[in-house]
C-alpha cells in the first residue's frame, strides 16, 4: 500500500494538526494594546505543549496551518467580529486560538466540509469545526464583504505590499532537502529519483519541472524546483524520513 503523509490540505487536516497548530498559534500572535483588544486568546502561560505527532510532516503542517494563521490573524479577526461568529460563552477564550486557525483553514476549503479521517477524534477540534461550519454562510458573506472592502481579487491581496513580496520570494525558492543517510544511501536516493523521471542538473538555476541539483559544498543536500513541493512530500522518501525538507 502506497503511503503518503495522509494529511491532504485541500480537504483539511487531522485533529491533532489543528490543535498543535492552536498551541503554536497561541504563542505567536500578534498581541493588540488593551484598549484595541476585541478578540480575546486566553493566557498563553496555561496552554499545555504540543501532542506527540505520528511523523514530522505532521509537525511540519501544524507549523505551516500556525503561521498562516498569524499571517491573516487581523482579516480573520475581522471575519468573525463582522459575521457576529464571535464572541460566544459556549467557546472559552482559550480556544480562541483553535477557533481562529479552523477558520482559516475552513475559508482556504472554500468553506466545504473537512475529509473524515480515520484517527481518534479530539473533542476541541469537533466543537470549533461544527460551530464554525453551522455559521460557514455568514462567515463566507463577511470575508466578501472585506474582500470588496479592501477591493481584493483574494486575501493573498489584503496582505501588506512588504508581506506579499516576502511570500512571493519564498515561493520561487528551491526547495532544500537532506538526505538522511542514517536510513538510505545516497546512490539508492538518486537512482530512485532516476526511476522516477528527474534528470539530474550541474546548478540550482537550470532546475525545472523534474529536475533536481546536489549543492555543491554537502553532497548530501538536494534541490528541487518548488513547484513540486506537494508531489514531492507525499513520496515514500519523505514518509520514511530518508529525505527531510529543510
Amino acid at each position: 500500500q502506497k503511503r503518503t503523509m495522509a494529511v491532504i490540505e485541500k480537504n483539511g487536516y487531522h485533529d491533532s494538526v489543528y490543535i498543535n497548530a492552536a498551541k503554536i498559534f497561541q504563542g505567536i500572535h500578534t498581541k493588540k494594546l488593551k484598549d484595541r483588544i476585541l478578540v480575546r486568546y486566553g493566557d498563553a502561560s496555561l496552554s499545555s505543549p504540543l501532542l506527540t505527532v505520528k511523523s514530522q510532516p505532521f509537525l511540519r503542517l501544524s507549523y505551516e496551518l500556525a503561521f498562516n494563521a498569524l499571517k491573516y490573524q487581523d482579516l480573520l479577526e475581522e471575519i468573525l467580529l463582522d459575521s457576529c461568529v464571535y464572541p460566544c460563552h459556549s467557546i472559552p477564550d482559550e480556544l480562541t486560538s483553535l477557533l481562529v486557525v479552523m477558520l482559516y483553514d475552513l475559508q482556504e476549503r472554500k468553506f466545504q466540509a473537512r475529509e473524515i479521517f480515520e484517527e481518534e477524534p479530539v473533542a476541541e477540534v469537533q466543537k470549533i469545526e461544527h460551530y464554525l461550519y453551522s455559521f460557514r454562510t455568514k462567515l463566507a458573506a463577511a470575508l466578501a464583504r472585506c474582500r470588496i472592502k479592501h477591493d481584493a481579487l483574494s486575501i493573498e491581496y489584503i496582505l501588506p505590499e512588504a508581506i506579499r513580496k516576502q511570500v512571493q520570494r519564498a515561493s520561487a525558492l528551491p526547495l532544500c532537502v537532506w538526505i538522511n543517510t542514517l536510513k538510505i544511501s545516497l546512490q539508492d536516493v538518486f537512482g530512485d529519483l532516476k526511476k522516477r523521471g528527474f534528470t539530474r542538473v550541474e546548478s540550482v538555476s537550470d532546475l525545472d519541472h523534474y529536475t533536481y541539483c546536489i549543492d555543491q559544498h554537502c553532497n548530501d543536500v538536494v534541490f528541487f524546483p518548488s513547484s513540486l513541493k506537494e508531489e514531492l512530500l507525499n513520496l515514500d522518501l519523505f514518509a520514511d524520513c530518508k529525505l527531510l525538507l529543510q
